[in-house]
């Protein structure tokens, strides 16, 4: 199983960015999929979190400018950033709760993507 993130990129202050994750491989089910961050010199922090029946919680200084959502159908989950600030420079990271088949049983385990960097500033 791999996850793929990608729509990182530079913006000035105010600015929209859409990040996208893949999940690919021999996957059965998709739980929680959420998005962290980790600015330099800081500890990873939960940014988003979305259930597999569309239940998001968001971290307080994410709520009000960013939007998490999913698409089941393409084991995709996005995060939708608005007014940008550069305190939201960090590398973002996607994270899921798959399950995977094995011949004898299911196996459930988290995953993460390889980081994409978001860099807000003028």
């Amino acid at each position: 199983v791999q996850l793929q993130a990608s729509g990182g990129g530079s913006v000035q202050p105010g600015g929209s960015l859409r990040l996208s994750c893949v999940a690919s491989g021999r996957i059965l089910n998709i739980l929680n999929m959420g998005w962290y961050r980790q600015a330099p010199g800081k500890q990873r922090e939960l940014v988003a979190v979305i259930t597999s029946s569309y239940n998001s919680n968001y971290a307080d200084s994410a709520k009000g400018r960013f939007t998490i959502s999913r698409d089941n159908a393409k084991n995709t989950v996005y995060l939708q950033m608005d007014s940008l600030k550069p305190e939201d420079t960090a590398v973002y990271y996607c994270n899921a709760d798959i399950v995977t088949l094995t011949r004898s049983s299911s196996v459930r385990s988290p995953y993460w993507g390889q980081g994409t960097q978001v860099t807000v500033s003028s």
